[in-house]
This record gives structure tokens, C-alpha cells and sequence, in this order.
């Protein structure tokens, strides 16, 4: 069993905003393999299915982005499951927009989403796959504002590029170990 978790806010108005790409990145994984995103549990969105003979859930936490790890701890208790199954999905300024970075550890770096996930989680050690959304052109711009903002027309054009690329590493990943993965997809 796999469980992969895209963080994001619910809610029409931050749908399509940069914070959002972990739901948009578990949207387009749902939608190539059939699975419906709909169970309200754990605090959260939850789907089920099966992706290359591997039981896979989907999980976007309506906790919001700062409480993101309620979600996910609810979803440990009640079905058990080993953070060594886990893949967090969400969004990094410090990666360029198009690229995806993945580690199996580290610190926060600022997200509060992930915060919370270590906090809940009590380890800073699982499996991440970091989609770059850069950081504001703009020295001084607040980040608050930069990640709830849209992306830009010329961002959107490339967005299918980075959420299949992300799909299809959360593919290779049920198929083998998060090093290979890692070896595969950081470049």
C-alpha cells in the first residue's frame, strides 16, 4: 500500500494557486487512473485504487495548508499506515517552476504545511516530491501573497508538462524503492 498526500487549501478562490499544485499533482494522478477523490475522511479528501497491481490512496488534507498534518496523522491511526508508505506533494519556491526535486528528508524550510506534517508526523524524515514554483521576481514580495497568487500565463502553459512529470514519478515510486526514484527523477 501506498498513500500519496498533495497539500493545498480547499476552496474555490485557492484552486489554482501556486500553493495548490500537491492537490493539482494528486487531480492529475486520480484522473489517469480512474480514481474518485471524494470520501470526506480524515480530515480530509480521500480516494482509493489500485495502480500497477499496488493498493494506492489519495489524500488532500481541507485542513488548510497550516494544519495540513491533522489530516495525515488521522489517516495513520485509522488505517495504519507506515510513513515509509508516504509521498507529501507540494509546493517549493526554491525550485524552479517545471522541475521537481524529490528527498526522503529535511526540515520545513519555511512551508508551514510541512510544518505541520513534521509536528504531527514526529519525524522530518518521509518521502517529498517538491513541485518548484520559484520564488518571487520581486525582491520584498510577500511570500503570503506570492504563493496564494495565480501562476502566470506563461506558467500555465507549462503546467501539464510538470504535473505529468510528477504523476509519473508517483507511478515509479509504487514500482520501486524512493532511492531510485530519487536517481530517476532529481537528474
Amino acid at each position: 500500500m501506498k498513500w500519496f498526500v498533495g497539500l493545498g487549501n480547499p476552496g474555490k478562490q485557492y484552486e489554482t494557486t501556486r500553493h495548490n499544485i500537491g492537490f493539482m499533482a494528486v487531480d492529475r494522478f486520480a484522473e489517469k487512473h480512474g480514481i474518485k477523490v471524494t470520501q470526506n475522511k480524515c480530515k480530509g479528501l480521500l480516494g482509493e485504487g489500485h495502480v500497477a497491481g499496488e493498493k494506492v490512496y489519495l489524500l488532500k488534507p481541507m485542513t488548510y495548508m497550516n494544519l495540513s498534518g491533522e489530516s495525515m496523522r488521522a489517516f495513520m491511526d485509522f488505517y495504519k499506515a507506515s510513513i515509509e508508505d508516504l509521498v507529501v506533494i507540494y509546493d517549493d519556491m526554491d525550485t524552479a517552476f517545471g522541475s521537481i526535486r524529490l528527498r526522503y528528508q529535511g526540515s520545513a524550510g519555511g512551508h508551514n504545511g510541512i510544518k505541520s506534517t513534521i509536528q504531527h508526523l514526529g519525524t522530518q524524515s518521509f518521502n517529498r516530491i517538491r513541485m518548484g514554483i520559484s520564488r518571487p521576481a520581486i525582491p520584498g514580495y510577500d511570500i503570503a501573497d506570492y504563493v496564494l497568487s495565480q501562476f502566470t500565463k506563461e506558467e500555465k502553459q507549462g503546467m501539464s508538462q510538470v504535473l505529468d512529470t510528477t504523476c509519473d514519478a508517483m507511478e515509479f515510486a509504487l514500482q520501486h524503492s524512493f532511492e531510485k526514484t530519487m536517481a530517476k527523477f532529481n537528474g
